[in-house]
């Protein structure tokens, strides 16, 4: 985790927070309120977990809620420790499609982390669905950490290469915080004169354009 960071000085490193590693450009944030739900911890860190989703929230400007009218909840956080557990889970197959074999690829990939979205008619974020495998590694990483990073990275379809290297996150006087220049995409991500979605490598002009803007 790095102990400070600038704001993106360019378009392209804009756009490369939404490149994938095929070389698409693919970028969504949340087009409903966000209604969380988390699984799998004790009730002290899941106020931590809570608190994170909230921040991320405020930073967007966007809203949450108790209840989406038409998923119940729609950002759902599972913590586990081993994988398999996911084949035990009433329903999961129906969230995850192939269950068995995405189980048998984070194994292989000694993954500790995988998220799944799902997308409503305009390419904006519906639902998104986050797991966390709490290997003995990921167990010495404070609570707030691991809330933060998973909240950030729920918030916008990210690249799959964006936060592969570096953490979204920043140590400061203060504690641990979202980077600034990550921050300040998530805000601009946000703007509502920019679409939900966008395909075209274009959109990161008019991000880069509102992250310059403040």
């Amino acid at each position: 985790m790095s102990t400070d960071s600038t704001e993106p000085t360019t378009p392209e490193q804009v756009e490369a927070f939404f490149t994938r590693a095929s070389g698409d450009y693919v970028f969504a944030r949340w087009g409903r309120p966000i209604a969380p739900v988390v699984f799998g911890v004790e009730d002290e860190t899941l106020s931590v977990i809570k608190s994170a989703i909230e921040a991320c929230i405020a930073i967007a400007g966007h809203r949450i809620e108790d209840v989406d009218p038409e998923l119940g909840t729609n950002l759902m956080m599972f913590f586990l420790s081993d994988w398999a557990e996911l084949l035990d889970v009433p329903h999961m197959g129906d969230l995850i499609p192939d269950l068995a074999a995405r189980v048998e690829t984070l194994q292989a990939k000694n993954a500790h982390q995988y998220r799944a979205f799902r997308f409503d008619d305009a390419g904006a974020i519906k639902a998104c669905f986050t797991f966390v495998r709490m290997s003995d590694a990921m167990a010495e990483v404070p609570a707030e950490v691991i809330a933060l990073s998973q909240a950030v990275q729920a918030m916008l379809l990210w690249s799959d290469t964006a936060f592969t290297q570096d953490s979204p996150l920043a140590l400061s006087p203060a504690g641990t915080v979202i980077r600034p220049d990550v921050a300040n995409l998530l805000r601009a991500a946000y703007d509502p004169m920019l679409p939900p979605s966008a395909r075209d490598a274009s959109h990161a002009l008019r991000l880069y354009a509102r992250v310059m803007a403040g």
